[in-house]
């Protein structure tokens, strides 16, 4: 098999929180998937300026050291580098979208699910839509914008509709506490979602990824809640401040979660309800979402997360080792699944 050119979309348009996320996975996931016999390894970064570097490392001082570029520049070097597959490595919402759509136009096949499906997903209200309809059962709720008024009795769950890591969420308790809660989730979003409170019961996450054209389901990672004390997963909950420019990234660097055994009835039950996730929304590659299970042990979906960032801690990477499929395995598949290599 010859080496394979991969690149490596860094970064964030965005803003400089984004853009540290990305370089931090992305360069766990270079380290941790470094084969010279296999892959050949460019990197695209994106600055908050938007401007593009091709750095040789994503260290600060060979990212500091390339030089900047504008998009139409970028298109040329990228298009003379004979790149095979584009590994996609941005979390802002530019980044899941335009910059992924960009690569469609250059006609270079990359990893994870598509520009118009990211552009979906990153609006949790439609999401939700499209799973109810495939039978899928979700929490109760409504769409607000500004000045509106929640018609649900709390207890209730106030999100942002497309912000991600939990960003502006609340539980509310009382009717009493809506202003506040709705005041925080309207610093991320435009609109908000405001759902019903599934009381716990359990969250898990589960993913999917397809191989060979068939959807193979990975164990369930379940984490921590507890009604009094953690009732809802807070952002506390998956990311620490930022030390020295290096941001604690993963669950399981933070508050661990755990591999639920797969002889537990729960997990039939939710990767069913995940797969059906998958289909309605047309994944592709791999998949991952967020079920809570309420204490009659009915799963309740609660949001698609669609990103590997195939490194060890990942999600879908630490699910799927638990499963007996280690990353080299994980990321083999994923790239053969990208370029029609079944």
């Amino acid at each position: 098999m010859p080496v394979l050119r991969i690149l490596h979309l860094v970064g964030s348009p965005y803003n400089d929180f984004y853009c540290e996320l990305s370089r931090n996975y992305a360069q766990s996931c270079l380290i941790a998937t470094a084969n010279p016999s296999l892959y050949d390894f460019q990197i695209a970064y994106i600055t908050p300026h938007r401007q593009w570097q091709f750095p040789s490392s994503l260290s600060l001082e060979d990212i500091a050291a390339a030089k900047p570029m504008s998009l139409l520049d970028a298109i040329q070097f990228i298009t003379a580098q004979n790149i095979d597959l584009m590994l996609p490595q941005m979390f802002c919402i530019p980044g899941m979208t335009h910059y992924r759509a960009l690569f469609d136009l250059l006609k270079i096949p990359y990893i994870g699910n598509t520009a118009d499906l990211m552009a979906i997903t990153a609006h949790k209200a439609r999401t939700k839509a499209i799973v109810a309809a495939a039978g899928v059962k979700v929490p109760f709720g409504e769409l607000l914008r500004q000045g509106d008024v929640p018609t649900i009795t709390p207890p209730a769950v106030i999100k942002p509709a497309n912000a991600d890591n939990s960003l502006g969420v609340s539980l509310v308790k009382e009717a009493t506490d809506y202003d506040a809660a709705l005041k925080k989730a309207f610093e991320y979003a435009d609109e908000v979602i405001v759902e019903e409170f599934i009381e716990p019961g359990r969250e898990v996450r589960c993913g999917i990824i397809v191989k060979d054209g068939e959807l193979v389901s990975l164990p369930l990672e379940e984490y921590l809640i507890d009604p009094d004390e953690r009732p809802i997963r807070s952002y506390t909950d998956k990311f620490k401040k930022p030390i020295e420019g290096n941001l604690g990234l993963t669950t399981k660097k933070y508050i661990a979660g755990w591999i639920v055994d797969p002889n537990d009835p729960i997990t039939q039950k939710v990767q069913q309800e995940v797969k059906k996730c998958h289909l309605a929304l047309g994944c592709r590659h791999y998949s991952l979402f967020d079920f809570r299970i309420d204490p009659k042990g009915q799963p309740w979906f609660l949001e698609a997360g669609l990103y590997c960032t195939f490194d060890h801690n990942s999600v879908i990477s630490y699910t799927a080792n638990a499963a007996g499929i280690p990353l080299n395995e994980l990321f083999m598949t994923a790239i053969n699944e990208a370029l029609g290599m079944i």
